[in-house]
Order: structure tokens, then sequence, then C-alpha cells
């Protein structure tokens, strides 16, 4: 989890309240953050992964005033026409397709609020945008910018800046092996022919995204009073929440947020949008998870103490909360606002002798065999992408699929693990090989004779990645595995369009189908951006263990 520091001055400021020290402590410590230290002026504290707006003085301030009571309520947020234009050409759509972009102005910066904007830009980066590989943030100095700006994609020897922090001006290309941050973040643009940039009326450049800003376009100082800012990424959702976290924080710095309409091929948008998101209250969802019997004003009143706002029968979602997707989400709230600390302690009417399952000793045997042979566990979300599940794998298979998406990134649940394991392999090809790795997770299937009209088993996918990773390897790694679980198998030719036609074979114990193994097909390592072979299979667990149960 990001830890952030907090100037303690500032951030009562913005709170509008001054706490005796031991109250502080203890109530950063329940807003469902993890409080490091307070040591002079400055705050340490760990932000959860699913706060991402409380990665800076001016969000988590928004927060703890609300939670305390000083400010409740939905915090509102003016966004002014600025008239100025963004044009997303048509050459991005492979490259780096969306944006979202505002203005910021009558600010005052001193050292200390760079300082903030700073790390408020980093820390997204490395949370919310995964190391900027989901979204990339860059804030510039309006006044040496000249609009409309144009977001486009180029060759990278054909493009030359002077980057950030640099002495001279070098290609783009020339960018990622001579500058530190194109060493660090280069292996994001491997593979691309074009890069994207974004630059102005006057033909200057901006910046690179994800790696670097322009030195003479892309500075700020304390000389700045209004600033132009992007996100840029894959997801529009993703940025636009981004987006808003920002520049909420650069208006509760005392800036006037101001729209900016995109012109891409097809559409035009403009961004920030940061009207709440409606969402029902579901007041007998809401008690049965707490086990409280609170009204719909109790409700109600704990919602506003999380910066919530209320009307016709509507919660109001604040424009920077990305985590809020669903009425669980909404309890969890309720829960930290009612007070963790006023829950009663109950001890549960039953008389049992607890003890580890079987399954879940089948489960560690079959850890410890495979991190025995030298693989990485991975660990993987079941909310995956449909086109993760399906397309990029080459087949088309049934999901269940999510209703009221918010993010197509996570909109299905997985049917089966191998594409989560391609997706980690297409996240680390800047890492050496090989790459050995195994996941053990559950997929979901629609199945109409469970209550839930979904089926789940617990399945492992192995995949070995690197130069010499092939059928005779992974096969050997099966072989291993089901003789140290004391269980024979047989094997029969099949065909599955994500392996090499030839090179796929189906497992059966018990004449029950459970297994395919093999060599994964070219076009799906295309798919992922990878160069290196995988060998793959995935093996029911909870079949397996059922047949040896019997």
């Amino acid at each position: 989890m990001p830890t952030v520091k907090l100037n303690k001055k500032i951030f009562e400021k913005l709170v509008g309240k001054k706490l005796p020290l031991d109250q502080l402590k203890d109530r950063i410590s329940m807003l469902g953050t993890d409080l490091e230290s307070i040591e002079g002026n400055e705050i340490n504290v760990e932000i959860f992964p699913n706060r991402p707006d409380m990665l800076s003085e001016q969000g988590f301030a928004r927060a703890f005033a609300s939670f305390i009571g000083e400010k409740t309520g939905l915090r509102k947020y003016d966004v002014q026409h600025s008239g100025a234009k963004v044009i997303i050409d048509k050459s991005v759509a492979d490259i780096r397709p969306c944006t979202a972009c505002a203005i910021v102005r009558e600010l005052s910066f001193t050292d200390e609020k760079i300082k903030e904007i700073i790390q408020i830009q980093e820390k997204l980066h490395i949370t919310f945008g995964r190391n900027r590989k989901k979204a990339a943030i860059g804030v510039y100095p309006l006044e040496h910018i000249k609009t409309p700006i144009t977001f486009f994609a180029e060759d990278p020897n054909k493009v030359k800046f002077q980057p950030l922090e640099f002495s001279k001006e070098i290609t783009a290309l020339q960018v990622l092996s001579q500058h530190p941050a194109g060493k660090e973040y280069g292996h994001l643009l491997e593979g691309m022919n074009k890069f994207s940039f974004f630059k102005d009326a006057t033909g200057s450049i901006l910046s690179m995204p994800p790696i670097i800003n322009s030195n003479t376009t892309g500075k700020i100082n304390e000389k700045t009073k209004e600033v132009f800012i992007e996100c840029s990424g894959f997801d529009m959702d993703t940025l636009e929440k981004c987006l808003n976290m920002i520049v909420t924080a650069l208006a509760d710095m005392g800036g006037k947020v101001y729209s900016m309409e995109l012109e891409y091929p097809d559409k035009k948008i403009v961004t920030p949008n940061l009207e709440p998101e409606e969402m029902e209250l579901d007041i007998d969802y809401i008690n049965k998870h707490l086990g409280l019997q609170l009204s719909e004003k109790e409700i109600v009143g704990c919602l506003e103490k999380m910066g919530y706002g209320f009307s016709k029968d509507k919660v109001l979602v604040p424009a920077y909360r990305a985590d809020v997707l669903h009425q669980v989400d909404l309890a969890e709230d309720v829960a930290i606002a009612y007070g963790y600390e006023n829950f009663e302690h109950e001890i549960p009417q039953l008389s049992t002798i607890g003890k580890e399952s079987g399954f879940a000793v089948f489960k560690n045997k079959i850890n410890n065999i495979l991190a025995g042979l030298g693989l990485i566990e991975v660990n993987t979300y079941h909310i995956t992408s449909k086109n993760n599940q399906t397309s990029m794998m080459g087949l088309d298979i049934p999901l269940v699929e999510l209703e009221n998406v918010h993010n197509i990134e996570y909109s299905a649940m997985r049917a089966w693990v191998i594409p989560s394991i391609m997706e980690v392999l297409g996240n680390n090809k800047h890492n050496e090989y090989p790459q050995n790795l195994f996941n053990i997770g559950i997929v979901f299937k629609k199945d109409k004779s469970k209550e839930t009209n979904v089926k789940e088993d617990t399945r492992l996918a192995v995949a070995l990645c690197g130069e010499d990773s092939d059928f005779t390897k992974i096969k050997q790694v099966f072989d291993y595995l089901l003789k140290q679980i004391d269980c024979s198998y047989e094997t029969a030719e099949t065909e599955h369009p994500s392996f090499i036609s030839g090179r796929v074979a189906r497992i059966a114990v018990n004449s029950r189908n459970v297994a395919y193994i093999g060599e994964i097909s070219p076009a799906i390592l295309e798919n992922f951006d990878l160069l290196m072979p995988v060998a793959a299979f995935e093996l029911n667990l909870s079949e397996l263990y059922e047949i040896n149960s019997k």
C-alpha cells in the first residue's frame, strides 16, 4: 500500500478543525487507513488501494473532515467552460487511444504546493495508474501553451524535444535509452513503431506519455498560475476518475476548474465531469451485511459522514470516488462511519471443533509441490475483461457477465485461469526469463442447477515462458505433479483454438476430463505482445479432489 506524507498544518487548515494528538491518531486509524506515525509537522499514513482519492493532503483532509463531522455531505465543485480544445488524432487509436483533459486557473503555487502536486501525481501513477500502464498523468504550465492541443502518434525517430530536467534536445527514441524516466518506463513502449505525443498549436511538444514531459512546456514553478492537465491511457472511465481526483485536489488549493472539449475522430467529449453519480440505496442489504437495524435517516447520516450526498432516494457518489461500484461498497462506508468500535461483540451459539478442510490441505500440497519445482505463484482477480477471456485467447465461450459495468477491464467473471496468467506474462516482458508461473483460483460458469445459477470450481493454471518452453517441459511438470499426489491419468489428442494444433492434449482421470495441456498458439502470444514461447496447462482441482476422495 502507498504511504503518503502529509503536512500537518496544511491538513488541519483544510479540515477546519484541530484535534488533540491522541484523538487525531484514533480518528485517522478509524477512517479505514493505517496510520504509521505523526512526527512534528509530518503525518505518515498508508492509504488502502481502494481509496486513491485520498493520496493527497486535499483528498485526505476532505474525507477526514466529513468523517469527524466537520464538513459532511457531498462536496460540490463548479466546472466552467474554457472554450479550449484537444484534438485526438486517429493515429493514436492503436497506441494510446484515450485522454481526459482539464484546465485549472487562478492557482497560487508555493514550493510546498508543487511538492503536493508531484506527490499525488506519482502516487496515482504507481497505484491507480498501475505504474503508468493503465493511466499516465501530465501537468503543464498553460501560460507556455497555445491551444488547440493535439494528441497524436508518430515515428519516435522523427520527433525531437528536450525532456524534463535534461540538458539537450534528443529524439523520442533516444529518450528511452538516455533519460532516467525513459530507462524506467521504456518497457511500456516496447515493440511499438509509433509513440504518442501531445503538442500545442505552434507544434511545440508538450510530452511523450507515459514517459516524460517536455522541459520547455511541461514544467510548473512558483510563477505558474494556470495549468493544463491530461490523463492518457486505454479506458476512458479510468482516465476521467483519475482526472477528477487531480482537479478536485487543485480546486481545494484554491484553483478554478475549466472544462475542455475533446475532439475524437468520431465523437466529441467534454471533460472533466464533476457531477455525482446516482446509486440506489438498498437499506435491507446494508443492514443484513452489517448485522444492524439502522433506519434510512441513520444510514444517510453515515453516508454523509463519508462524503456522499442523498437526493430523491438516491445516493450521490462523488465524482472522484473510483471504488464505489456496488451496494457492498456503500455498506463498507456505512460501517466505517458507524464506527467499528461501536459494533457489539457476539459469541456464536455453536459448539464446533474447527479444522482445516480437506480441500484446503489438498490445495496446499499442490502449492508446495509446484513451489518446490521453482515455479512462482501469482494471484489474479476473479473479475476480468470479456476480451481477455475470449477474443485474446482466440475462442468464444459463454461468460458470467456483470451488469452496470463501470470499467470494461472488469466486466465478467473468469471462466478459466490461463488468460489471467497470460496477462501477467504480458505485463512482465521487461523482467528476465524464464518466467515459470502458477495460479490457483476460482472460475465461474453458468449452471441453472445451482442456487445462484453459477457453478464455481477451483482450477490450477501453470505456464512456462522462456526460450525452450515446449510441450515436453510442461508435460514433465504435469507428470511430476500427479505422481506426487498418486494419481494416474489418460491423454488424448484434441484441438483447442488457444493452443498449437498437434501440440495440445486433453487429460482425463477415471474417464473424466480434468485438464488441457499444450503449447500456446503464436497468434495468442502476439495478442499479449509476447516474444517468448509459452507452454501451459489448466487443471480442475475441484473435480480432481472429488475423484481422489472417492
